[in-house]
């Protein structure tokens, strides 16, 4: 509800707008530079409301308009947007510095499962205690990681030691192309036809 109540008050309407001169734009109305008291007597007639909308520009902008009508468009426009942003989804991989291979197998299974779902993985190596001595092995067991995933996923950032963690990114592959595909099909057809 905060939220609503700073958007209502983001723009100043009618007599709250301090100018002299404004730009006036909106339906129904000859869109130019006219005075405050006339943009204001030009809403009125039209039993609408005056609300600047780009005041940092010289004259400010304003337009006539019904002011809850707007508002609501404007929520309508932000719920939209938002619902069309992409959330990206990061799964954590953990391994030991001489995670045995049954292990790794097993983790390896899941990433490839996270990757093509289309989130990303970070994977890392915690060090405990005198085990940062293998810090080696734990960089040779990402870099392996990354290597077994290359067909599912690309690395965004190599492996970097951070505290006791050795940490390394990837993000899922694009989806080939569908019509590749279709391209090998036809050529091999092609090759059955000659025949």
């Amino acid at each position: 509800m905060a939220v609503d109540n700073k958007q209502k008050f983001q723009y100043r309407i009618n007599e709250a707008i301090r100018t002299k001169e404004v730009r006036l734009v909106g339906d129904n109305v000859e869109q130019g530079v006219y005075t405050i008291q006339q943009a204001l007597r030009i809403a009125n007639d039209q039993e609408l409301d005056l609300v600047e909308i780009s005041p940092n520009v010289n004259p400010p902008v304003c337009r006539v308009v019904d002011y809850q009508k707007f508002i609501f468009q404007l929520k309508k426009k932000q719920k939209e947007q938002k619902a069309k942003s992409v959330k990206v989804v990061v799964k954590e991989i953990r391994f030991g510095p001489q995670t045995d291979d049954h292990d790794y197998n097993f983790k390896l299974k899941h990433a490839k499962g996270f990757l093509s779902e289309g989130a990303k993985v970070k994977a890392y190596v915690f060090f405990r205690g005198r085990s940062i001595l293998f810090k080696d092995q734990g960089e040779v067991l990402l870099l392996r990681f990354a290597n077994d995933l290359e067909d599912y996923g690309r690395v965004e950032s190599m492996p970097v030691l951070e505290g006791k963690r050795m940490t390394i990114m990837l993000a899922p592959k694009k989806a080939a192309p569908a019509p590749k595909k279709g391209a090998k099909d036809d050529a091999s057809a092609d090759a059955s036809d000659e025949d």
